[in-house]
Protein backbone atom coordinates (compact mmCIF):
# COMPACT_ATOMS: atom_id res chain seq x y z
CA UNK A 1 0.00 0.00 0.00
CA UNK A 2 1.34 3.76 -0.98
CA UNK A 3 -0.51 6.88 0.27
CA UNK A 4 0.45 9.96 -0.45
CA UNK A 5 -1.00 12.64 2.03
CA UNK A 6 -1.17 16.38 0.91
CA UNK A 7 -1.83 18.70 3.84
CA UNK A 8 -4.08 21.52 1.71
CA UNK A 9 -6.53 24.10 2.72
CA UNK A 10 -8.96 22.93 0.20
CA UNK A 11 -9.21 19.75 -2.19
CA UNK A 12 -11.59 18.63 -4.82
CA UNK A 13 -11.93 15.71 -7.65
CA UNK A 14 -14.15 16.37 -10.87
CA UNK A 15 -15.22 13.37 -13.26
CA UNK A 16 -16.86 14.21 -16.58
CA UNK A 17 -16.63 18.21 -15.67
CA UNK A 18 -18.69 17.42 -12.24
CA UNK A 19 -17.53 17.64 -8.92
CA UNK A 20 -17.87 14.02 -6.97
CA UNK A 21 -15.83 14.75 -3.81
CA UNK A 22 -14.43 18.43 -2.11
CA UNK A 23 -13.02 19.19 0.89
CA UNK A 24 -11.88 22.18 2.98
CA UNK A 25 -9.07 21.77 5.74
CA UNK A 26 -7.69 18.38 5.94
CA UNK A 27 -6.07 15.71 3.71
CA UNK A 28 -5.82 15.00 0.32
CA UNK A 29 -4.76 11.39 0.09
CA UNK A 30 -3.71 9.80 -3.05
CA UNK A 31 -3.92 5.92 -2.38
CA UNK A 32 -2.06 3.12 -4.37
CA UNK A 33 -3.57 -0.25 -3.58
CA UNK A 34 -0.96 -3.20 -4.03
CA UNK A 35 -1.43 -6.70 -4.98
CA UNK A 36 -0.70 -8.26 -1.53
CA UNK A 37 -2.64 -5.53 0.17
CA UNK A 38 -5.42 -6.80 2.47
CA UNK A 39 -7.94 -5.15 5.21
CA UNK A 40 -5.00 -5.56 7.82
CA UNK A 41 -2.81 -3.46 6.10
CA UNK A 42 -5.04 -0.73 5.39
CA UNK A 43 -5.62 -0.72 9.02
CA UNK A 44 -2.38 -0.14 9.78
CA UNK A 45 -2.27 2.56 7.11
CA UNK A 46 -5.26 4.40 8.51
CA UNK A 47 -4.48 4.55 12.10
CA UNK A 48 -1.26 5.77 11.34
CA UNK A 49 -2.56 8.52 8.84
CA UNK A 50 -5.33 9.86 10.67
CA UNK A 51 -3.65 10.54 13.80
CA UNK A 52 -0.39 12.08 12.00
CA UNK A 53 0.04 15.51 13.62
CA UNK A 54 0.76 17.87 10.93
CA UNK A 55 -1.15 20.64 11.20
CA UNK A 56 0.20 23.96 13.20
CA UNK A 57 -0.46 24.66 16.96
CA UNK A 58 -0.71 28.27 18.28
CA UNK A 59 3.12 28.06 18.43
CA UNK A 60 3.52 27.12 15.15
CA UNK A 61 4.75 23.81 15.76
CA UNK A 62 3.18 20.41 13.61
CA UNK A 63 1.49 19.13 16.66
CA UNK A 64 -2.44 18.74 15.93
CA UNK A 65 -4.39 16.25 14.09
CA UNK A 66 -7.09 16.43 11.75
CA UNK A 67 -9.36 15.31 15.21
CA UNK A 68 -7.81 18.82 16.50
CA UNK A 69 -8.39 21.00 13.64
CA UNK A 70 -12.09 18.89 12.55
CA UNK A 71 -10.09 18.25 9.44
CA UNK A 72 -11.27 16.29 6.49
CA UNK A 73 -9.98 14.01 4.33
CA UNK A 74 -10.50 13.56 -0.01
CA UNK A 75 -9.49 10.18 -0.80
CA UNK A 76 -8.74 8.94 -4.21
CA UNK A 77 -7.28 5.89 -5.78
CA UNK A 78 -4.37 6.33 -8.05
CA UNK A 79 -3.19 3.17 -9.07
CA UNK A 80 0.25 5.00 -10.71
CA UNK A 81 1.34 4.76 -7.19
CA UNK A 82 3.06 1.33 -8.10
CA UNK A 83 4.77 2.33 -11.75
CA UNK A 84 7.57 0.24 -11.72
CA UNK A 85 9.75 2.04 -14.19
CA UNK A 86 12.80 0.28 -13.73
CA UNK A 87 12.82 -1.16 -17.28
CA UNK A 88 12.50 0.97 -20.69
CA UNK A 89 10.74 3.93 -20.55
CA UNK A 90 7.42 2.79 -20.48
CA UNK A 91 5.50 1.87 -16.88
CA UNK A 92 4.87 -1.14 -15.37
CA UNK A 93 1.54 -1.85 -13.25
CA UNK A 94 2.02 -5.53 -12.38
CA UNK A 95 2.31 -4.90 -8.91
CA UNK A 96 -1.05 -2.85 -8.85
CA UNK A 97 -3.64 -4.63 -6.89
CA UNK A 98 -6.43 -5.75 -9.59
CA UNK A 99 -9.50 -3.91 -10.22
CA UNK A 100 -11.87 -5.91 -8.46
CA UNK A 101 -9.76 -6.30 -4.96
CA UNK A 102 -8.16 -2.50 -5.09
CA UNK A 103 -11.85 -1.52 -5.17
CA UNK A 104 -13.01 -3.52 -2.97
CA UNK A 105 -10.47 -2.28 -0.34
CA UNK A 106 -10.90 0.82 -1.49
CA UNK A 107 -14.51 1.20 -0.57
CA UNK A 108 -13.16 -0.81 2.59
CA UNK A 109 -10.70 2.37 3.68
CA UNK A 110 -13.09 4.94 3.15
CA UNK A 111 -15.64 3.02 5.12
CA UNK A 112 -13.12 2.73 7.96
CA UNK A 113 -11.80 5.95 7.87
CA UNK A 114 -15.19 7.78 8.27
CA UNK A 115 -14.75 5.79 11.80
CA UNK A 116 -12.05 8.58 12.51
CA UNK A 117 -13.15 11.39 10.47
CA UNK A 118 -16.39 12.78 10.00
CA UNK A 119 -16.12 14.09 6.82
CA UNK A 120 -14.50 11.72 4.10
CA UNK A 121 -14.94 12.17 0.47
CA UNK A 122 -13.89 10.39 -2.58
CA UNK A 123 -13.10 10.40 -5.90
CA UNK A 124 -14.25 7.72 -8.75
CA UNK A 125 -12.76 4.53 -8.60
CA UNK A 126 -11.22 4.09 -12.12
CA UNK A 127 -12.40 7.13 -13.88
CA UNK A 128 -10.37 9.70 -15.32
CA UNK A 129 -10.33 12.33 -12.82
CA UNK A 130 -9.50 16.32 -12.51
CA UNK A 131 -8.31 16.91 -9.28
CA UNK A 132 -7.74 20.19 -7.74
CA UNK A 133 -5.63 21.36 -4.46
CA UNK A 134 -4.15 23.98 -2.56
CA UNK A 135 -1.33 22.42 -0.77
CA UNK A 136 -0.36 23.52 2.51
CA UNK A 137 3.18 24.44 3.20
CA UNK A 138 3.39 22.67 0.96
CA UNK A 139 3.20 19.67 3.08
CA UNK A 140 3.19 16.31 1.63
CA UNK A 141 3.62 12.95 3.31
CA UNK A 142 4.21 9.55 1.42
CA UNK A 143 3.54 6.28 3.01
CA UNK A 144 4.32 3.32 1.75
CA UNK A 145 6.08 -0.30 2.68
CA UNK A 146 8.97 0.91 4.01
CA UNK A 147 7.04 2.74 7.34
CA UNK A 148 5.99 -1.50 7.79
CA UNK A 149 7.87 -3.53 6.24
Amino acid sequence: MKLVIQRVTEASVKVEGDVVGKIGRGFMVLVGIGADDTKEIADRYIEKMVKMRIFEDENGKTNLSLADVDGQILMITQFTLYANCRKGNRPSFIDAGGPDMAEALYEYMLEKTKQYVPVVEKGIFGAEMEVSLINDGPFTIVLDEHLFG
